[in-house]
């Protein structure tokens, strides 16, 4: 994946922008790790973790 194009997802969807380059990286990492762990895709890994980094932001918007 690219990480400019995953960057620039996570700003959309809530990430702080002066973060999301690193959150990008650190979630391609983690996407690479649960799909050999779990035996899944890096697609369905990501898939995941980005439904899971949406969830926070919501719940940090809604001040949870």
């Amino acid at each position: 994946m690219d990480l400019a194009v995953l960057a620039q997802a996570l700003t959309g969807m809530g990430c702080p922008s002066a973060k999301s380059e690193e959150m990008a990286a650190m979630l391609d990492k983690r996407a690479r790790q649960l799909a050999v762990e779990r035996c899944q895709t890096y697609e369905q890994a990501m898939t995941h973790l980005l439904g899971l980094m949406r969830q926070g932001w919501a719940a940090k918007d809604r001040g949870l």
